[in-house]
């Protein structure tokens, strides 16, 4: 078995504690949070062993293999290179970190220790982003265009204030880095490198410190160009979180309220993938989708010797380097190349 550990028992972690209790090679073994109800109460909800609040106490106490990082996003590189310390692999929700320099630190240590680091990315497995992303290796498209990444969803002032941390630069980052963050990753992941890129970004219904709208324009390398529109400000409720995609021969949108059914696809010429556009569709109950369960079982193929890493240290960081990139064109008033 591949005995694993979780830290930050919040939201998130719910989508992890699911997914390792359909996975039979796996089974987190310990959970860890700085509120000892929070810490207690996935324990007996999950039928977690143990449980703590203090991260190194769990990664010394217990023999993991793995350690799940659910915490706010300014301390997952910390947390990473912590247990990349004890020779422990390392799996960390999005954004990995909220600078490159941390991200590139957390690399080295993994690297250093030999140990695998994962940051999880699971919308690139919801069925209909697996058909475009396969148009795309097909050349289905031809010449790539234009892309177009949407977020149109909603967070209250509750939402920020349920926890500090929330809305912060020194934990969290704002919509960008933190709700837009997939969709900054599928745009990149579809269309390639990037050159440079211009964005505006603002508060306008919050009290935050960081941005709860913003929207940014992408120069690939090859030539196309992207916009990324994103807003927390939706009326009433979550609306949208599409990506299009538009070609010399194809035009996709894959849409829903997180990139789960194709609303659009076209394409000059046929091929047998067309058969799979309606039944790729899927129905999430909430913009956390059911890409976990996906991720997760390649993280314990890997360990078990059987796969690749579909998302590794540095996949992650080409999200990250283009969200901190949109942040210092909003900052400067100017344009940003690439490489930062």
């Amino acid at each position: 078995m591949i005995k694993l550990g979780l830290v930050g028992c919040g939201r998130i972690s719910v989508k992890h504690f699911e997914a390792i209790s359909k996975i039979e090679e796996a089974n987190i073994v310990a959970c860890c949070d700085i509120i000892p109800e929070k810490a207690e109460s996935a324990a007996v909800n999950f039928n977690i062993p143990s449980y703590y609040t203090e991260f190194k106490e769990m990664l010394t106490a217990e023999t993991l293999d793995c350690v799940l990082i659910c915490t706010p996003s300014g301390l997952h590189p910390e947390m990473g290179i912590e247990a990349a310390n004890h020779k422990i692999h390392v799996v960390t929700e999005k954004p990995m970190a909220i600078s490159l320099e941390s991200a590139d630190n957390l690399i080295k240590s993994c690297e250093k220790n030999n140990v695998y680091l994962f940051v999880v990315k699971q919308n690139r497995l919801n069925p209909p982003i697996q058909l475009l992303k396969k148009a795309i290796e097909k050349g289905r498209f031809g010449r790539l265009f234009s892309a177009n990444a949407t977020v149109r969803w909603t967070r209250p002032q509750q939402y920020y204030d349920m926890s500090p941390w929330r809305g912060t630069w020194e934990f969290d980052g704002g919509a960008f880095m933190n709700q837009a963050s997939h969709y900054f990753d599928l745009i990149q992941w579809m269309m390639g490198p990037v050159k440079s890129v211009m964005s505006i970004t603002n508060t306008v219904n919050h009290d935050i410190e960081t941005e709860d709208e913003g929207a940014g324009i992408i120069e690939f390398e090859n030539g196309a160009i992207g916009i990324v529109e994103v807003t927390m400000n939706t009326y009433p409720r979550n609306l949208e979180g599409s990506i299009t995609i538009l070609g010399e021969f194809g035009t996709v949108k894959v849409g829903g309220i997180a990139v789960n059914k194709i609303e659009h696809w076209e394409f000059k010429d046929y091929d047998d993938d067309d058969k799979l556009v309606e039944i790729s569709v899927t129905e999430p109950t909430s913009v956390y989708g059911f890409g976990h369960f996906g991720f997760l079982k390649n993280v314990v193929d890997v360990l078990k010797g059987r796969s690749k890493p579909n998302t590794d240290g540095y996949s992650g960081r080409k999200s990250l380097e283009l969200i901190i990139a949109m942040y210092e064109s909003s900052r400067t008033g100017n344009k940003i190349n690439f490489p930062l």
